[in-house]
Formats: C-alpha cells, structure tokens, sequence
C-alpha cells in the first residue's frame, strides 16, 4: 500500500500544477508560424537574418524542432503576442531552452518580454522591453547570464555574475520573480543564483548612505602603528659605510699610475649597512580604529512596494545580432507556477538531453575521422578559409556600415 503521506505530496504537486496560469507556452509544433510574426528589422538594408525550424544537427528527438538562426553576419527579431497580464500579487516565471550548435564565441542567446503597445513587424534592437533575460558569450571575458529589468524607463543589469553554459548541448535558463521582490535564476533546473531585487539591481536608491555632513574629529587618531618612543639609535649607527673597498680585487699588473692615475679598489656593498636607522614600530595605545562616516537613512530613498511589478506584459520576443549563426530557441514559457515550469523543462529537455549528448559526440567523432582520413581535404580547406579571411578583410568596411560593431551590439543598458 503506497505511503499516504508520499500520495498527498503526488497529489499536491499535481494540482498546484493544474492550477498554475500559463500566459505563454510554445514548443514550436506544427502552425507555431502562426503565434509568430518575423520583423521588417534591417531588412532594408539587407541584413535581417532568416529563420530555420528545425531539430538542429544533433537532438535527442527529431520530431521536437525549435527555431534557429542561419545565417552568418546578420540580424534578427522574431516576437510572439500573447494576452496581456499583470504579474501583481503572483509569481512571474519566464523560462526557455536554448543551444548554440556553432560551438558560439560571441554572440547571445537570450530573449525579452515586452509590455503595451508593439508594432512586430518593426520589433528591433530600440523597442525597449521590461525583461530581457538569457545567456551571452563574448570571447573570454563574457560568459554570463544577462538579467535586465527595466524600471522607471531605465534597463537595469544584474550586479551578480552569473556563469552561463558555452558548450553545444541544449539548456533551460529559468527566471522567477516573486512578489516578495526575491528572484531565481535556474539554469537546467538547478538554482545558479538567488536574492533580491532591491539588493541585486541598482532599481532604487540606497536605503541607508554615510551621513555626507559628518567628518573626522581631528584629535582622530587613526595610527595602528607608531614609533616606538623607548627606542634609541645605537652608538656608531651612523658611522658604518654603505659600500666597501673590495678586499678581492688587486690591482692590475699594467696599471701605470702616471698615466691612469692613482689606483682604487672598486667597492661592494657592506653587509653591517642597514639603511638609514629607524626606531621599530609598536601599537598605538591611543588607536580609535579607521574613521567611518556613520551611516543615515537615505533621504532620497522612497520604497516601491511593487518593484517586482510589470501590469502590462503582452509579448516575447527574441532580437539578436549574430557573427556565427546556429542559436537554437526552443518550449518558451511564461507562467506563474515554478513547479510547471520545472515539470516541462523535464518533459523536454530532461527527456531529451543524454540522447542529443550522445548524438553530439557521435557527430563530433564522425568528424575527427573524417579529418584524419583525409588530410588533403583539411588542407585545401585551410587554403579556402586563409582566402576568405583575405576577402573578409577587404570587405570589412563594408561589414562595419552594414553590422554594428559587436561590443555595442552587447552593451544592451
């Protein structure tokens, strides 16, 4: 007979699941196209990149397909309506998998919620956003999950590092704000960050400041150290020679004294020199410690009991600049129940996950043979790649008027 208490916790959890409000779902199956609407962004100027729906090279399922970038150098922006909501008084879980096929060394892979009015068709890098949440890689120095809230018209980024993952597998990244102002940041599941809002964004001035007004008293006395009084200079200290006649050299047998002069031994330093004397340092008696301004409430402090609040939500959306394309999005969700999403990154990518590792490293294997058996072939690839990194030079210039430079394309506040 099963155990009660272990049946009431089943029996729980499955209705807090049922009960949870699901503002968004998508996993990307037949007629997705349908929620989505591809933006006008860049197309002009014709570098607006192109969507592919697909599983991607290696999967654990190839019916579960997701959108993905495809080409290189280009923009995209791709957002999805849903009906709008308010997440006062109720959690608010923004979740989505996300794998970067093409082993990614600058780019991002993250996505945004939008509040109000949004013209998709002009959806782009300016629309501005309430959250924009995600991983993003940038050589050896960026390797971290963005978290921007935007509060009062102004995008405010997470003041804690976040370590992103950077291989070529799938992950779920999952933020929760509660409306206790405490947020989760989980990546696959496992909580990677946790705290609060008013502590973890710079959203609202500072509680509490050191009193501007205060100063040190000047009979301060902020010396841990000083010399000791009681110490004397010993007798002759000052008589003792820095530097030596070398009692080794002798001098030269063709040295001639009416022509180079008289003839000195050259010096070395003398091991008694110690330097100018001293008197050693002993603890101040009198020390008060470092002098701190004490601390006031902050004058310009006015709390906002709905920091965590966003009453507008009404769209997701996904704007990128990308080098190298191959970003793979996939089961976006926006929720109010932490449970449901953990049961659907399960549902997907839990399922999933050990047969596309598995896929990864038969591709990975196929290719290494591939590369040893035939040499030539990597050679004249090499060749190729040298003749395009030339054509990729002069032609820069014409990159640099089309793309943004990437630095600034990943500098979103």
């Amino acid at each position: 007979m099963a155990n009660p208490k272990i049946l009431s916790l089943i029996l729980f959890s499955l209705f807090a699941i049922a009960s949870a409000k699901v503002f968004f779902e998508e996993r990307f199956e037949d007629g997705w196209e349908n929620s989505w609407v591809v933006s006008d962004w860049k197309k002009d100027e014709n570098t607006a990149g192109v969507w592919n729906y697909t599983s991607g090279k290696w999967n654990g399922d190839p019916n579960d397909k997701g959108i993905q970038t495809s080409e290189d150098y280009r923009f995209y922006a791709i957002s999805a309506e849903f009906p709008k909501f308010s997440n006062k008084d109720q959690t608010l879980v923004f979740q989505f998998s996300v794998k970067h096929e093409q082993k990614l060394d600058c780019g991002g892979g993250y996505m945004k919620l939008l509040s109000g009015e949004v013209d998709q068709k002009k959806f782009g890098g300016d629309t501005p956003y309430s959250i924009m949440f995600g991983p993003d890689i940038c050589g050896y120095s960026t390797k971290k999950v963005h978290a921007i809230l935007n509060y009062n018209e102004t995008n405010h980024l997470i003041k804690k590092e976040v370590p992103c993952e950077t291989d070529q597998l799938s992950h779920v990244y999952t933020f929760i704000i509660r409306p206790d102002a405490t947020y989760s940041i989980l990546i696959d599941n496992v909580e990677k960050q946790t705290g609060s809002l008013y502590a973890d964004w710079d959203l609202l001035p500072p509680k509490t400041i050191k009193d501007p007004e205060a100063k040190k008293p000047e009979d301060w006395d902020d010396k841990e150290y000083i010399p000791d009084p009681e110490d004397k200079k010993p007798e002759g200290y000052d008589d003792i020679p820095k530097e030596l006649p070398d009692p080794e050299a002798k001098k030269p047998e063709d040295w001639d004294d009416e022509e180079d002069g008289e003839w000195t031994a050259p010096t070395i330093p003398n091991p008694e020199y110690k330097g100018p004397w001293k008197p050693k340092k002993i603890k101040n008696p009198n020390y008060q410690g470092k002098w701190k301004a004490p601390i006031i409430d902050n004058p310009d402090f006015k709390d906002d009991p709905e920091l965590y609040v966003y009453p507008d939500l009404r769209y997701v959306g996904i704007e990128l600049w990308q080098v190298k394309s191959g970003t793979l999005f996939d089961n976006v969700l926006v929720c109010d129940d932490p449970e449901y999403a953990k049961q659907m990154a399960e549902e997907t990518w839990g399922k999933q996950k050990d047969a596309e590792k598995a896929a990864f490293e038969e591709a990975e294997k196929k290719s290494d043979e591939e590369s040893k058996e035939d040499p030539a072939d990597s050679d004249a690839e090499e060749e190729d790649e040298a003749g395009d990194a030339e054509g990729e030079d002069s032609d820069s210039e014409t990159k640099a008027d089309t793309a943004e430079d990437e630095d600034e394309v990943h500098d979103e506040l």
